[in-house]
């Protein structure tokens, strides 16, 4: 049988050097896989280029790292809760390649199917096609770095005829997940909206790491509930149904309303 359960985070993740790739799975801050990422804080890996669709805010999630300046680019698609993000970025410390939320999911799903690039709607006729977002400032504020310009095409005929951007896909050294429930062969289940970009992190990694509240043994779990098959994970590390999980904004009514 192969089991691949760790008995640890930091054993998981020792192996990740510096300069490594990693596709973070979370959506918001629901998903992040907050025991795999401490872990890696902790043995000091640093100079990381990261997919993740955000970077969580600036005391949780992705946002740890980057405080503490091992994240040397970012690919994401919402940057928007994360003041030291934006220092980073507009200071020249930080390299970010801004992507659409749907072309970075399926730019990490296609690096996970053997896809190497698609055309997409996405993006035509914006800088994300012509190019000139800006990666990275200087520090005077000028552009130091700007996005190329991408390959545009023109499918269909007549009326019918769309243009379309390519976009290549997404491969990463390292994928780092949460799941709900996994087995030793790696199959997982993820809940709700951690399903999101979870899946997609993993198929894109090499080396998928995951982190589980609840490990089962092979055949306990329902094959058509497997929301993730153990061929694109290679390490489980059970962290127990009580791992942290915060809440980015919470909104409740006002009394009365």
């Amino acid at each position: 049988m192969i089991d691949k359960h760790w008995p640890s985070a930091a054993e998981a993740v020792a192996d990740i050097p510096d300069g490594a790739s990693l596709a973070v799975g979370g959506f918001g801050l629901s998903g992040n896989p907050i025991a795999l990422i401490e872990a890696l804080l902790a043995q000091g890996t640093t100079d990381l280029s990261v997919v993740s669709n955000n970077c969580g805010v600036d005391d949780w999630g992705l946002g740890i790292l980057l405080g503490a300046h091992r994240i040397r680019k970012m690919t994401s698609s919402y940057v928007g809760e994360n003041k030291e993000f934006e220092r980073q970025f507009l200071t020249g410390e930080l390299e970010l390649e801004l992507t659409p939320q749907g072309t970075l999911a399926e730019k990490l799903r296609a690096g996970g199917s053997g896809i190497a690039a698609f055309f997409t709607q996405t993006g035509v006729g914006t800088q994300v096609a012509e190019g000139g977002l800006p990666r990275r400032y200087a520090p005077d504020g000028t552009i130091a770095v700007a996005s190329p310009a991408k390959d545009v095409r023109t499918f269909g005929e007549g009326d019918d005829a769309r243009e379309y951007v390519l976009e290549e896909a997404i491969t990463t050294d390292f994928a780092l997940v949460h799941a709900a429930v996994g087995d030793r062969h790696g199959n997982l289940v993820f809940t709700k909206a951690a399903r999101n970009f979870n899946p997609l992190a993993a198929m894109a990694g090499r080396i998928c790491i995951a982190q589980v509240e609840r490990l089962v043994e092979p055949g306990e779990l329902d094959p058509d509930g497997v929301h993730l098959p153990g061929v694109y994970v290679h390490r489980v590390v059970e962290v127990g149904p009580d791992i942290p999980k915060r809440i980015e904004r919470r909104t409740v009514a006002t009394e009365g309303a």
